[in-house]
């Protein structure tokens, strides 16, 4: 079957270069974006209901930009001065680069990982002495406060944002193609709004180990999988499927 509708599980790119412009602009396809999910802050009174108090920290571990905004945002809703002397420990370049928008970065003590969170977990057991804070989602990768109790390191979790469901009932009767996912929560957030999905022959892609099983779980098929040795970007699974749908 031919694939001429998409729809993404995720904001619309602000880049203009993005590949899923150029996806669209050379496969002839229409593609939409809608977040399936969407993030929302929690407040200063139930960050301090888990026992935090931003001033006993001497570090900060983010793992995400929405880590960095929502650390920051419940500092001044608490009108705490994040003091010079915080040091920070980011999961990648992005996150270091996305701490800017809040710190004038030379005069930081600021460390980079490389990509995941394993990468940096030697950059924070050099500095095992430090008072850690980990704010983070309510959806918490199990394996993130695995790897921080084995570094034996004087750490304390706090839910500084919550992943929610995004309301897609205007989507009820709209059909696509093919489907986007990217994590287990977008597939929830499907269900949520449509208890009686049924896939019949629209396609599923997906994205990440954990997306598949939980596409799995639900009694779905997974049509396009991505990352491969092959394609590992979405966009070059999607274009490799529609290529082969597509023929004339």
């Amino acid at each position: 079957m031919k694939v001429k509708t998409i729809l993404v599980s995720q904001p619309e790119p602000k880049i203009e270069n993005s590949p899923y412009f150029e996806l669209q602009e050379k496969q002839r396809v229409k593609i939409d974006f809608r977040p399936f999910i969407h993030v929302e802050g929690v407040s200063g009174k139930d960050i301090r209901l888990q026992k935090i108090d931003l001033n006993n920290y001497t570090a900060i571990i983010l793992t995400s930009r929405n880590a960095v905004d929502h650390f920051f945002r419940v500092a001044d809703e608490m009108r705490y001065k994040v003091p010079d002397t915080l040091k920070y420990f980011c999961q990648s370049e992005a996150v270091a680069f996305y701490l800017q928008k809040y710190v004038v970065y030379r005069k930081r003590k600021i460390y980079v990982g490389k990509r995941t969170f394993q990468e940096l977990s030697p950059l924070i057991k050099k500095y095992k002495d430090e008072k850690f804070l980990l704010p983070t989602t309510d959806k918490l990768k199990p394996q993130v406060p695995a790897t921080l109790d084995d570094l034996g390191i004087n750490w304390k979790q706090g839910t500084f944002y919550k992943t929610v469901v995004s309301d897609l009932s205007d989507l009820a009767n709209v059909y696509y193609d093919i489907l986007v996912f990217f994590s287990p929560s977008g597939i929830d957030s499907l269900f949520k709004n449509f208890p009686d999905f049924k896939q019949n022959n629209t396609r599923i892609a997906v994205f990440g180990n954990t997306t598949i099983k939980a596409v799995k779980d639900r009694g779905l098929r997974v049509d396009i999988a991505a990352p491969t040795p092959e394609t590992p970007s979405m966009t070059m699974a999607l274009k490799k499927y529609i290529e082969q749908a597509n023929k004339k």
